[in-house]
């Protein structure tokens, strides 16, 4: 059996590993781009992509650079690190122009987790007519910093960034360890199952894992959520959303999402009950809640 995953070149010095699922239904409906969050990797996420296969897309996704099977940029892979987020603009667009446009049946859709939310907003600000529709689920629009508060965190950051710790990572902690996982009072998921599955392709394949932030990520994502917030922005976003957040979100800020879910013109708001902040990742209560909103938005009738 081939191998579903690959790699494209984005930059003289980055390469990033793709994956691509195609439908095996007689009726397809069209191509759809799957996001990960930080820290994600593509096998995370292949329940999600056998049921999107089921509904008639084929299925492409990424992981971002600096995670999962991508490249990483630092002598110490494991911690989380990017310069600037219009690095990973720049590798969705060349993905985009190369793989995805080229090869993908129309129409194209994309969903998007978390901070894979983030940059497709921006994606869309800038490359309007890409995709026909998408769904954001627990999209970064702002971060939770507790137990300090945002201000703090922020100015802490800047002189972190002038201190020349911009590679360091962030408070000290570390990178992924087995031995602090712990399901009680996670902030991700409810579902013992996922929970635990994830952590066991994590602990098979190491490569794929990624600690804690460095303060230039850090830094970036304070500059890519200001960037996103400015007046005009969020308005001339025109693609079709579906925007899908956890009441019990931890991780990223549901009174964000709320607000900017006002200023995008074309932008379905819902938020699941009980849910943490990897939706995909749910109870399959919840799944089956996020599955009716994805199927009333996308539709079920397939394509000829």
């Amino acid at each position: 059996m081939n191998s579903p995953f690959a790699t494209i070149q984005t930059t003289p010095d980055m390469t990033l590993r793709y994956g691509f699922w195609p439908s095996e239904t007689e009726r397809r409906r069209g191509t759809l781009l799957l996001l990960n969050g930080r820290a994600e990797f593509m096998e995370k996420h292949l329940e999600t992509v056998g049921e999107l296969n089921e509904r008639g897309f084929d299925v492409y996704s990424l992981d971002w650079r600096g995670q999962g099977g991508s490249l990483r940029q630092l002598p110490d892979p494991h911690k989380g690190y990017v310069a600037c987020y219009e690095d990973y603009l720049a590798d969705l667009s060349v993905f985009y122009r190369k793989i995805l446009h080229p090869r993908g049946h129309r129409p194209l859709f994309l969903l998007a987790h978390s901070m894979g939310g983030h940059i497709a907003l921006r994606f869309f600000r800038a490359q309007p007519d890409a995709f026909s529709k998408a769904a954001l689920i627990s999209p970064m629009i702002d971060i939770h910093t507790s137990p300090l508060p945002a201000s703090v965190a922020r100015v802490i950051t800047r002189f972190a960034i002038q201190g020349g710790f911009a590679e360091q990572v962030c408070f000290g902690a570390g990178g992924y360890s087995e031995k602090r996982v712990r399901f009680k009072n996670n902030p991700l998921t409810s579902d013992a199952r996922r929970f635990w599955a994830a952590q066991d392709i994590m602990r098979q394949n190491p490569h794929l894992t990624v600690g804690s932030v460095t303060w230039a990520w850090l830094a970036a994502t304070f500059r890519s959520i200001d960037r996103l917030k400015r007046k005009g922005e969020a308005e001339r976003i025109q693609t079709p959303l579906l925007m899908i957040c956890a009441q019990k979100d931890r991780i990223v800020s549901l009174s964000a999402q709320r607000l900017i879910s006002l200023r995008l013109p074309n932008c379905r708001f819902t938020i699941l009950p009980g849910a943490r902040h990897e939706i995909l990742c749910e109870t399959d209560a919840i799944r089956a809640c996020f599955w009716k909103e994805f199927d009333a938005f996308f539709g079920k009738k397939g394509l000829p």
